[in-house]
């Protein structure tokens, strides 16, 4: 079983910014945590993180046979990303949509996602452990789907 991990626009900052938000776990150090706890679940992940909406767009597409699940933070793209939006839903992934804060609870502008109407779910607020939320829970619907 094979998932795709897409990071957003800014996630390469972890750790140096807004920790209050974010936390001070780096993009590096939850790629790390991920790995082990799918090694541990008998999953392989590939990574991809840009600050460039069309190379998160081109990656899903490059890769949507060849992986069984979407696991996204679109960070900046949450409200405004419509072509990867349009690619994840394209593409017919499981897919866990996680954001590190609990955008519901920011400011306005953050609260919409329109990601979140094609993905399976989404973990918001739990910081890294969102990510290891997320792994274990679409591992069990890829599974659910077999």
């Amino acid at each position: 079983m094979k998932i795709l991990v897409l990071q957003g626009p800014n996630l390469n900052m972890l750790g140096k910014r807004k920790t209050n938000h974010y936390g001070a776990v780096t993009l590096e150090e939850i790629h790390e945590r991920m790995a082990e706890k799918a090694s541990a679940l008998g999953c392989t992940l590939a990574f991809c993180q840009s600050n460039y909406e069309g190379d998160l767009v081109g990656k899903i597409h490059e890769l949507r046979e060849e992986v069984d699940g979407l696991i996204v933070n679109p960070a900046g793209l949450t409200g405004v990303g419509y072509s990867l939006r349009d690619a994840i839903e394209d593409s017919g992934l499981p897919t866990i949509e996680v954001h590190l804060s609990n955008i519901h609870a920011r400011e306005e502008f953050r609260r919409h996602s329109c990601i979140s109407a094609v993905a399976t779910g989404q973990i918001a607020g739990l910081k890294w452990r969102g990510y290891i939320a997320a792994l274990e829970i679409l591992k069990e619907i890829l599974e659910d789907e077999k």
